[in-house]
């Protein structure tokens, strides 16, 4: 199958590029650079530099006449979007349009999106949220993401392109980069690898739901196997406060100092976790690595990278 993976340089882009090609199928990535890494990139994969809001989409589309779309490039930074809403529009709105209108016209048969799960939510009424939970983004980033899903709602009604949007809580692992919401895990470990202080915003008492990179890929393959238009969540249904995770990541890289505070970040939730029964009852997935071990491989990736 002729895929297309949009960030396939990026953390998560590029284990879902990884998992398709050694599935048998054709990868094609877009990836702009400015976040990924030609690194990242998978040798049997065809790596386009180019930015999803480009007029080269049309000539990318119509060489590699992708089957499937996985849409992984974002601005993914939730500080960014609440210091410059228009840029993240412009990304994450306007950029997956001209991702969707290039789809239909090009005959893709189905859309696979990174959607998420903490964002869309904002401050949850019910732990963990659902995906009947009320939508109540806190920040730009998360309004962009539920929009792309009634996009994507609408492209489904109007031209029959099929998808499903998978909202990921905060995903870590190898190759992670310190962008976007579960980028502290990233930020921990290289800092605490490198013997210097850690600066945990607010109390540390914000909470998130830590999902493992290969347990989202996981989910990424079944969504491509399984016929599901709609919104899932991924994550674990358990919630890690921030100073637990840096109590985590200490004892893996031998760190002996100390963290310090710092302010509160605006547009910050204070807890955010996903309830995953809906996902486990359509495509029987389930998280298969546990925080501790999770935060080992990571922190093992990062000391070799050092």
């Amino acid at each position: 199958m002729n895929v297309l993976v949009t960030g396939g340089a990026g953390f998560i882009g590029s284990h879902i590029a990884d998992a398709l090609i050694e599935g048998g199928h054709r990868v094609a990535i877009v990836d702009n650079l400015s976040t990924g890494h030609r690194e990242n990139v998978n040798p049997y994969a065809t790596l386009y530099k180019a930015d999803i809001r480009g007029k080269e989409l049309a000539g990318i589309f119509e060489k590699e006449k992708p089957e499937v779309v996985f849409h992984e490039a974002a601005q993914a930074n939730v500080r960014t979007s609440v210091d410059d809403p228009v840029y993240d529009a412009d990304v994450n709105v306007l950029g997956s349009l001209n991702l969707l209108q290039h789809s239909v016209k090009s005959g893709v048969k189905k859309f696979i999106f990174a959607s998420s799960g903490g964002a869309v939510y904002g401050e949850q009424d019910v732990f963990p949220a659902p995906e009947s939970h009320r939508i109540q983004p806190a920040s730009p980033y998360g309004i962009t993401k539920r929009t792309i899903e009634l996009y994507l709602a609408f492209y489904k009604d109007v031209y029959g392109l099929k998808y499903t949007a998978l909202r990921y809580a905060n995903v870590y692992g190898p190759r992670q980069d310190p962008h976007g919401e579960a980028g502290v895990v990233a930020i921990f470990a290289g800092k605490l690898l490198r013997g210097e202080t850690p600066t945990v915003n607010g109390t540390g008492a914000q909470t998130r739901d830590y999902v493992y990179v290969g347990d989202v890929v996981n989910a990424n393959m079944l969504a491509l196997s399984h016929d599901y238009d709609g919104f899932l969540n991924v994550g674990t249904a358990v919630e890690t406060d921030v100073n637990e995770l840096y109590e985590l990541i200490k004892r893996d890289t031998g760190y002996s100092g100390d963290k310090v505070h710092g302010p509160a970040k605006a547009g910050e939730q204070m807890r955010s976790v996903v309830d995953c029964g809906l996902i486990k009852a359509e495509f029987g997935w389930s998280p298969g690595v546990t925080l501790e071990e999770g935060i080992s491989r990571t922190v093992e990736y990062f000391r070799d990278k050092m």
